[in-house]
């Protein structure tokens, strides 16, 4: 299994270049830092689902 680079998935998702992506429990905890250290995360929502996967796209404006 690769390690998913959350650095670029937050670019990406900033830039328009995707729309979203999900956080799996398991996830989180790696990608919690790296989000909030991101410059832009307060453009940032998490959408909770149920099993506590997240879903992260930029806020509607």
């Amino acid at each position: 299994m690769t390690e998913r680079d959350y650095q670029q998935e937050l670019d990406d998702l900033h830039s328009g270049k995707t729309s979203h992506f999900d956080i799996t429990p398991e996830e989180f905890q790696a990608f919690q830092p790296i989000f909030h250290g991101y410059q832009y995360r307060t453009q940032i929502e998490a959408e909770a689902h149920h099993g506590g996967t997240l879903t992260y796209r930029l806020k509607k404006r």
